[in-house]
Protein backbone atom coordinates (compact mmCIF):
# COMPACT_ATOMS: atom_id res chain seq x y z
CA UNK A 1 0.00 0.00 0.00
CA UNK A 2 2.94 2.36 0.56
CA UNK A 3 5.11 1.21 -2.20
CA UNK A 4 1.65 2.19 -4.37
CA UNK A 5 1.26 5.36 -2.29
CA UNK A 6 5.23 6.47 -3.19
CA UNK A 7 4.30 5.35 -6.56
CA UNK A 8 1.24 7.58 -6.96
CA UNK A 9 3.49 10.84 -5.18
CA UNK A 10 6.19 10.14 -7.26
CA UNK A 11 4.57 10.23 -10.42
CA UNK A 12 2.89 13.56 -9.43
CA UNK A 13 5.85 15.01 -9.13
CA UNK A 14 7.18 14.34 -12.04
CA UNK A 15 3.99 15.45 -14.00
CA UNK A 16 4.60 18.67 -12.18
CA UNK A 17 8.34 18.82 -13.22
CA UNK A 18 7.01 18.50 -16.40
CA UNK A 19 4.83 21.26 -16.78
CA UNK A 20 7.20 23.78 -14.92
CA UNK A 21 9.88 22.99 -17.21
CA UNK A 22 7.37 23.58 -19.95
CA UNK A 23 6.57 26.66 -18.34
CA UNK A 24 9.79 27.91 -17.95
CA UNK A 25 10.72 27.04 -21.74
CA UNK A 26 7.80 28.74 -23.29
CA UNK A 27 8.41 31.56 -21.29
CA UNK A 28 11.79 31.92 -22.20
CA UNK A 29 10.59 31.58 -25.99
CA UNK A 30 8.54 34.65 -25.10
CA UNK A 31 10.47 36.82 -23.60
CA UNK A 32 13.19 35.99 -26.63
CA UNK A 33 10.60 36.10 -29.20
CA UNK A 34 9.56 39.69 -27.13
CA UNK A 35 13.27 41.10 -27.52
CA UNK A 36 13.60 39.99 -31.00
CA UNK A 37 10.40 41.74 -32.39
CA UNK A 38 11.09 44.77 -30.47
CA UNK A 39 14.75 44.63 -31.96
CA UNK A 40 13.35 44.31 -35.26
CA UNK A 41 10.65 47.11 -34.99
CA UNK A 42 12.87 49.06 -33.76
CA UNK A 43 15.04 47.93 -37.22
CA UNK A 44 12.50 48.77 -39.47
CA UNK A 45 11.54 52.37 -37.91
CA UNK A 46 15.25 53.01 -38.12
CA UNK A 47 14.84 51.81 -41.75
CA UNK A 48 11.57 54.41 -42.08
CA UNK A 49 13.26 57.22 -40.43
CA UNK A 50 16.72 56.82 -42.69
CA UNK A 51 14.00 56.48 -45.63
CA UNK A 52 11.99 59.09 -44.60
CA UNK A 53 15.84 61.18 -43.91
CA UNK A 54 16.76 59.78 -47.31
CA UNK A 55 13.68 61.35 -49.64
CA UNK A 56 13.43 64.71 -47.25
CA UNK A 57 16.84 65.81 -48.45
CA UNK A 58 16.08 64.09 -52.48
CA UNK A 59 14.44 65.73 -55.62
CA UNK A 60 12.33 63.47 -56.79
CA UNK A 61 11.84 64.74 -59.90
CA UNK A 62 15.42 64.92 -60.77
CA UNK A 63 16.22 61.16 -62.42
CA UNK A 64 16.34 58.70 -65.08
CA UNK A 65 14.48 56.30 -65.92
CA UNK A 66 16.07 52.40 -65.26
CA UNK A 67 14.62 49.61 -67.62
CA UNK A 68 13.00 46.75 -65.21
CA UNK A 69 11.59 44.08 -66.11
CA UNK A 70 11.35 41.95 -63.07
CA UNK A 71 9.52 44.72 -60.65
CA UNK A 72 7.62 46.27 -63.42
CA UNK A 73 4.88 46.40 -64.94
CA UNK A 74 3.72 46.61 -60.87
CA UNK A 75 0.47 44.89 -62.38
CA UNK A 76 -1.08 43.70 -65.73
CA UNK A 77 -3.41 45.42 -67.39
CA UNK A 78 -5.65 42.55 -68.28
CA UNK A 79 -5.75 41.71 -64.78
CA UNK A 80 -7.20 45.39 -63.98
CA UNK A 81 -10.63 44.92 -63.53
CA UNK A 82 -11.05 48.71 -63.80
CA UNK A 83 -9.02 49.30 -67.11
CA UNK A 84 -9.82 52.19 -69.33
CA UNK A 85 -10.64 51.31 -72.65
CA UNK A 86 -8.68 54.79 -73.34
CA UNK A 87 -5.45 53.55 -71.83
CA UNK A 88 -5.70 49.44 -72.81
CA UNK A 89 -2.99 49.64 -75.36
CA UNK A 90 -2.05 46.30 -75.37
CA UNK A 91 -5.90 45.39 -75.59
CA UNK A 92 -5.91 47.16 -78.33
CA UNK A 93 -3.14 46.07 -80.47
CA UNK A 94 0.29 47.80 -78.87
CA UNK A 95 2.90 44.67 -79.29
CA UNK A 96 6.06 46.39 -78.20
CA UNK A 97 5.36 46.56 -74.58
CA UNK A 98 8.71 47.79 -73.44
CA UNK A 99 7.04 50.64 -71.89
CA UNK A 100 5.45 48.87 -69.17
CA UNK A 101 9.25 48.11 -68.03
CA UNK A 102 10.88 51.69 -67.18
CA UNK A 103 11.01 52.39 -63.12
CA UNK A 104 11.72 56.05 -62.22
CA UNK A 105 15.21 56.67 -60.65
CA UNK A 106 16.06 59.80 -58.86
CA UNK A 107 19.39 60.96 -58.76
CA UNK A 108 19.59 61.06 -55.24
CA UNK A 109 17.21 58.07 -53.56
CA UNK A 110 15.46 55.64 -54.34
CA UNK A 111 11.86 55.84 -54.40
CA UNK A 112 10.11 53.56 -52.07
CA UNK A 113 8.50 50.16 -53.20
CA UNK A 114 4.55 50.75 -54.02
CA UNK A 115 2.81 48.78 -50.91
CA UNK A 116 -0.98 48.82 -51.88
CA UNK A 117 -1.99 47.33 -48.53
CA UNK A 118 -0.29 49.63 -46.40
CA UNK A 119 -1.96 52.41 -48.79
CA UNK A 120 -5.22 50.87 -48.63
CA UNK A 121 -4.50 50.57 -44.37
CA UNK A 122 -3.59 54.73 -45.02
CA UNK A 123 -7.18 55.33 -46.56
CA UNK A 124 -9.19 53.19 -44.40
CA UNK A 125 -12.56 55.36 -43.34
CA UNK A 126 -10.98 57.78 -45.71
CA UNK A 127 -11.28 59.65 -49.27
CA UNK A 128 -8.80 60.27 -51.86
CA UNK A 129 -10.00 62.32 -54.37
CA UNK A 130 -8.31 62.90 -58.02
CA UNK A 131 -10.09 66.31 -59.44
CA UNK A 132 -9.39 67.14 -62.88
CA UNK A 133 -9.37 66.37 -66.59
CA UNK A 134 -8.87 63.19 -68.29
CA UNK A 135 -4.52 62.88 -67.60
CA UNK A 136 -6.12 63.48 -63.46
CA UNK A 137 -8.75 60.76 -64.52
CA UNK A 138 -5.58 58.23 -66.00
CA UNK A 139 -3.59 58.84 -62.86
CA UNK A 140 -7.14 57.87 -61.11
CA UNK A 141 -7.14 54.69 -63.17
CA UNK A 142 -3.54 53.78 -62.34
CA UNK A 143 -4.07 54.08 -58.79
CA UNK A 144 -7.10 51.77 -58.48
CA UNK A 145 -5.16 49.21 -60.66
CA UNK A 146 -2.52 49.51 -58.07
CA UNK A 147 -4.55 48.89 -55.04
CA UNK A 148 -7.05 46.97 -56.72
CA UNK A 149 -5.86 43.41 -56.85
CA UNK A 150 -5.43 43.46 -52.96
CA UNK A 151 -8.40 43.24 -52.33
CA UNK A 152 -11.56 40.37 -52.47
CA UNK A 153 -13.91 40.58 -55.84
CA UNK A 154 -16.44 40.67 -53.54
CA UNK A 155 -15.04 43.51 -51.27
CA UNK A 156 -14.76 46.52 -53.99
CA UNK A 157 -16.81 47.67 -56.40
CA UNK A 158 -17.05 50.83 -58.64
CA UNK A 159 -20.22 53.41 -59.27
CA UNK A 160 -20.15 56.45 -60.79
CA UNK A 161 -23.16 59.68 -59.40
CA UNK A 162 -23.08 63.52 -60.15
CA UNK A 163 -24.16 62.61 -63.68
CA UNK A 164 -20.90 60.75 -64.60
CA UNK A 165 -18.40 63.35 -63.07
CA UNK A 166 -18.20 61.55 -59.77
CA UNK A 167 -16.44 58.03 -59.60
CA UNK A 168 -16.04 55.66 -57.19
CA UNK A 169 -13.84 53.02 -56.05
CA UNK A 170 -14.71 51.60 -52.90
CA UNK A 171 -12.59 49.22 -50.66
CA UNK A 172 -15.25 47.87 -48.89
CA UNK A 173 -12.81 45.93 -45.92
CA UNK A 174 -11.30 49.40 -45.34
CA UNK A 175 -14.32 51.56 -46.08
CA UNK A 176 -11.57 53.40 -48.22
CA UNK A 177 -12.73 54.84 -51.93
CA UNK A 178 -10.13 56.12 -54.02
CA UNK A 179 -12.25 58.73 -56.36
CA UNK A 180 -12.24 60.69 -59.82
CA UNK A 181 -13.93 63.75 -60.01
CA UNK A 182 -14.53 65.01 -63.63
CA UNK A 183 -13.67 69.40 -63.68
CA UNK A 184 -11.18 70.03 -66.39
CA UNK A 185 -10.32 73.63 -65.46
CA UNK A 186 -11.49 72.89 -61.44
CA UNK A 187 -13.82 76.20 -62.03
CA UNK A 188 -16.92 75.71 -63.42
CA UNK A 189 -17.65 76.37 -67.41
CA UNK A 190 -19.56 74.83 -70.55
CA UNK A 191 -16.99 71.98 -70.57
CA UNK A 192 -18.15 69.83 -67.43
CA UNK A 193 -20.08 67.51 -68.85
CA UNK A 194 -18.30 64.54 -68.49
CA UNK A 195 -19.01 62.99 -72.10
CA UNK A 196 -20.36 65.66 -73.99
CA UNK A 197 -17.53 68.43 -73.50
CA UNK A 198 -16.62 69.39 -76.76
CA UNK A 199 -17.89 72.89 -77.38
CA UNK A 200 -16.30 75.23 -80.34
CA UNK A 201 -15.94 77.93 -77.96
CA UNK A 202 -14.98 77.01 -74.56
CA UNK A 203 -15.96 79.44 -71.57
CA UNK A 204 -15.53 79.64 -68.50
CA UNK A 205 -16.88 81.50 -64.59
CA UNK A 206 -13.16 81.92 -63.04
CA UNK A 207 -15.43 83.25 -59.76
CA UNK A 208 -17.37 79.95 -59.62
CA UNK A 209 -16.24 76.72 -57.89
CA UNK A 210 -19.07 75.48 -55.93
CA UNK A 211 -20.43 73.58 -58.48
CA UNK A 212 -17.85 71.49 -58.04
CA UNK A 213 -16.32 71.65 -54.81
CA UNK A 214 -18.72 70.51 -52.85
CA UNK A 215 -18.31 67.02 -54.17
CA UNK A 216 -15.19 66.96 -52.75
CA UNK A 217 -15.09 69.33 -49.48
CA UNK A 218 -14.78 66.36 -47.23
CA UNK A 219 -12.08 64.42 -48.68
CA UNK A 220 -8.61 63.11 -46.96
CA UNK A 221 -6.32 63.56 -49.41
CA UNK A 222 -7.16 65.97 -52.95
CA UNK A 223 -4.95 65.61 -55.73
CA UNK A 224 -5.75 68.03 -58.32
CA UNK A 225 -4.55 68.68 -61.79
CA UNK A 226 -5.62 71.45 -64.49
CA UNK A 227 -3.66 72.78 -67.89
CA UNK A 228 -4.68 71.24 -71.01
CA UNK A 229 -8.11 72.89 -71.10
CA UNK A 230 -6.11 76.57 -71.24
CA UNK A 231 -4.14 75.85 -73.61
CA UNK A 232 -5.78 78.33 -76.52
CA UNK A 233 -4.56 81.72 -77.13
CA UNK A 234 -7.89 83.20 -75.34
CA UNK A 235 -11.07 81.89 -73.71
CA UNK A 236 -14.50 83.57 -73.24
CA UNK A 237 -14.93 84.28 -69.05
CA UNK A 238 -18.65 84.42 -68.11
CA UNK A 239 -19.02 87.03 -65.15
CA UNK A 240 -23.18 85.83 -64.10
CA UNK A 241 -24.91 82.49 -64.76
CA UNK A 242 -25.10 80.45 -68.03
CA UNK A 243 -28.49 81.44 -69.80
CA UNK A 244 -28.51 84.73 -67.82
CA UNK A 245 -29.26 87.60 -70.38
CA UNK A 246 -27.22 90.16 -68.18
CA UNK A 247 -24.17 87.97 -67.77
CA UNK A 248 -21.19 89.87 -69.10
CA UNK A 249 -18.76 87.86 -71.33
CA UNK A 250 -15.24 88.98 -72.26
CA UNK A 251 -12.32 87.44 -73.83
CA UNK A 252 -9.40 87.07 -71.70
CA UNK A 253 -5.11 85.47 -72.71
CA UNK A 254 -4.90 82.07 -71.83
CA UNK A 255 -1.59 83.22 -68.92
CA UNK A 256 -4.60 85.59 -66.78
CA UNK A 257 -7.26 83.49 -67.25
CA UNK A 258 -5.40 80.60 -66.06
CA UNK A 259 -4.25 82.74 -62.78
CA UNK A 260 -7.54 84.36 -61.92
CA UNK A 261 -8.93 80.37 -61.74
CA UNK A 262 -6.19 79.23 -60.03
CA UNK A 263 -6.95 81.77 -57.48
CA UNK A 264 -10.34 81.31 -57.07
CA UNK A 265 -9.18 77.46 -56.40
CA UNK A 266 -6.80 78.74 -53.35
CA UNK A 267 -9.28 80.83 -51.94
CA UNK A 268 -11.88 78.08 -51.88
CA UNK A 269 -9.00 76.43 -50.23
CA UNK A 270 -7.97 78.61 -47.77
CA UNK A 271 -11.29 79.08 -46.22
CA UNK A 272 -13.01 75.48 -46.40
CA UNK A 273 -9.77 72.93 -46.19
CA UNK A 274 -9.40 71.72 -42.80
CA UNK A 275 -5.83 71.94 -41.91
CA UNK A 276 -5.52 68.99 -39.68
CA UNK A 277 -7.15 66.76 -42.10
CA UNK A 278 -6.79 66.90 -45.35
CA UNK A 279 -3.62 66.89 -47.38
CA UNK A 280 -2.98 68.36 -50.81
CA UNK A 281 -1.66 67.98 -53.97
CA UNK A 282 -1.20 69.67 -57.29
CA UNK A 283 -0.14 67.64 -60.57
CA UNK A 284 2.24 69.61 -62.83
CA UNK A 285 1.28 69.83 -66.52
CA UNK A 286 1.75 67.03 -68.58
CA UNK A 287 3.89 66.91 -71.39
CA UNK A 288 2.35 66.33 -75.23
CA UNK A 289 4.40 64.55 -78.12
CA UNK A 290 2.48 65.85 -80.63
CA UNK A 291 5.67 67.10 -83.28
CA UNK A 292 8.65 64.67 -83.80
CA UNK A 293 11.05 67.05 -85.11
CA UNK A 294 11.09 68.53 -81.39
CA UNK A 295 13.26 65.37 -80.77
CA UNK A 296 15.01 65.02 -83.59
CA UNK A 297 12.46 63.10 -85.73
CA UNK A 298 10.75 64.10 -88.80
CA UNK A 299 8.62 67.00 -89.43
CA UNK A 300 4.98 66.32 -89.83
CA UNK A 301 5.18 63.11 -87.50
CA UNK A 302 4.60 62.73 -84.09
CA UNK A 303 4.41 59.40 -81.44
CA UNK A 304 3.07 57.37 -83.94
CA UNK A 305 5.74 54.32 -83.74
CA UNK A 306 7.65 55.73 -81.46
CA UNK A 307 9.14 52.90 -79.41
CA UNK A 308 12.02 54.03 -77.84
CA UNK A 309 12.06 57.42 -75.16
CA UNK A 310 13.87 60.26 -75.39
CA UNK A 311 17.11 60.34 -73.41
CA UNK A 312 18.80 64.11 -73.93
CA UNK A 313 18.61 65.27 -70.47
CA UNK A 314 17.25 67.99 -69.90
CA UNK A 315 14.35 68.07 -72.77
CA UNK A 316 11.74 69.92 -72.74
CA UNK A 317 9.14 70.07 -75.81
CA UNK A 318 7.06 73.33 -76.98
CA UNK A 319 4.13 71.22 -75.72
CA UNK A 320 4.92 72.47 -72.36
CA UNK A 321 4.29 75.96 -70.97
CA UNK A 322 6.87 77.34 -68.48
CA UNK A 323 4.72 80.53 -67.71
CA UNK A 324 2.26 78.25 -66.79
CA UNK A 325 3.84 76.15 -64.46
CA UNK A 326 5.03 79.63 -62.60
CA UNK A 327 1.57 80.63 -62.12
CA UNK A 328 1.11 77.53 -60.31
CA UNK A 329 3.56 78.11 -58.14
CA UNK A 330 3.21 81.33 -57.48
CA UNK A 331 -0.35 80.43 -56.39
CA UNK A 332 0.78 77.74 -54.25
CA UNK A 333 3.55 79.49 -52.73
CA UNK A 334 0.68 81.97 -51.86
CA UNK A 335 -1.10 79.83 -50.37
CA UNK A 336 2.06 78.71 -48.07
CA UNK A 337 2.54 82.03 -46.99
CA UNK A 338 -1.53 82.04 -45.41
CA UNK A 339 -0.81 78.81 -43.69
CA UNK A 340 -1.99 76.00 -46.12
CA UNK A 341 0.39 73.66 -47.96
CA UNK A 342 -0.15 72.29 -51.02
CA UNK A 343 2.64 69.71 -52.55
CA UNK A 344 3.66 70.08 -55.76
CA UNK A 345 4.06 66.73 -57.75
CA UNK A 346 6.06 67.75 -60.60
CA UNK A 347 5.59 64.95 -63.22
CA UNK A 348 6.76 67.28 -66.22
CA UNK A 349 10.41 66.80 -66.41
CA UNK A 350 10.39 63.01 -65.60
CA UNK A 351 7.13 62.38 -68.43
CA UNK A 352 8.95 64.14 -71.19
CA UNK A 353 11.25 61.78 -71.89
CA UNK A 354 8.33 59.39 -72.68
CA UNK A 355 7.32 59.54 -76.34
CA UNK A 356 6.87 56.21 -76.68
CA UNK A 357 4.60 55.64 -73.58
CA UNK A 358 1.35 57.14 -75.33
CA UNK A 359 -1.56 55.36 -76.72
CA UNK A 360 -0.85 56.04 -80.37
CA UNK A 361 -3.26 54.88 -82.34
CA UNK A 362 -3.90 51.74 -79.62
CA UNK A 363 -6.88 52.76 -77.82
CA UNK A 364 -10.54 52.48 -78.05
CA UNK A 365 -11.84 54.47 -80.81
CA UNK A 366 -15.19 56.81 -79.92
CA UNK A 367 -15.65 57.16 -83.29
CA UNK A 368 -15.64 55.69 -86.77
CA UNK A 369 -12.26 56.94 -88.65
CA UNK A 370 -12.46 58.01 -92.10
CA UNK A 371 -10.74 56.51 -94.87
CA UNK A 372 -8.27 59.70 -94.77
CA UNK A 373 -7.52 58.65 -91.57
CA UNK A 374 -6.97 54.70 -91.70
CA UNK A 375 -4.42 56.00 -94.60
CA UNK A 376 -2.73 57.65 -92.52
CA UNK A 377 -2.53 56.45 -89.07
CA UNK A 378 -0.61 59.66 -87.30
CA UNK A 379 -3.65 61.86 -87.60
CA UNK A 380 -5.26 60.08 -84.96
CA UNK A 381 -2.56 58.87 -82.85
CA UNK A 382 -2.93 59.95 -79.51
CA UNK A 383 -0.07 61.63 -78.11
CA UNK A 384 -1.76 63.14 -74.79
CA UNK A 385 -2.86 60.35 -72.66
CA UNK A 386 -0.67 57.62 -71.12
CA UNK A 387 -0.83 53.88 -71.56
CA UNK A 388 -1.47 51.51 -68.37
CA UNK A 389 0.80 50.15 -67.09
CA UNK A 390 2.84 53.06 -67.56
CA UNK A 391 4.44 56.22 -66.99
CA UNK A 392 0.86 57.50 -64.81
CA UNK A 393 2.16 54.67 -62.59
CA UNK A 394 5.36 56.68 -61.90
CA UNK A 395 3.01 59.58 -60.96
CA UNK A 396 1.16 57.79 -58.45
CA UNK A 397 4.71 56.51 -57.02
CA UNK A 398 5.70 60.11 -56.50
CA UNK A 399 2.29 60.74 -54.45
CA UNK A 400 2.49 57.30 -52.39
CA UNK A 401 6.31 58.64 -50.99
CA UNK A 402 5.02 61.78 -50.35
CA UNK A 403 1.97 60.62 -48.19
CA UNK A 404 3.71 58.33 -46.66
CA UNK A 405 7.69 59.79 -45.84
CA UNK A 406 7.40 63.40 -46.62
Amino acid sequence: MAKTQQIVVGSTWGVRSIFQSLVATLTTILVVTAIYLTQEGEEWSHEGNKLHNSLSKCDLFSGKWVYDNESYPLYKEQQCTFMSDQLACEKFGRKDLSYQNWRWKPHQCDLPRFNATALLEKLRNKRMVFVGDSLNRGQWVSMVCLVESSVPPTLKSMRTIANGSLNIFKAQEYNASIEFYWAPLLVESNSDDPVNHRVPERTVRVQAIEKHARYWTDADILVFNTFLWWRRRAMNVLWGSFGEANGVLKRVGMIRVYEMALRTWSDWLEVHIDRNKTNLFFVSMSPTHQKAHEWGGARGDNCYKETEQITKEWYWGNGSIPSMMRVVENVLQDLKGRGLNVEMLNITQLSEYRKEGHPSIYRKQWEPLTEEQLSNPKTYADCIHWCLPGVPDAWNELLYAYIFHR
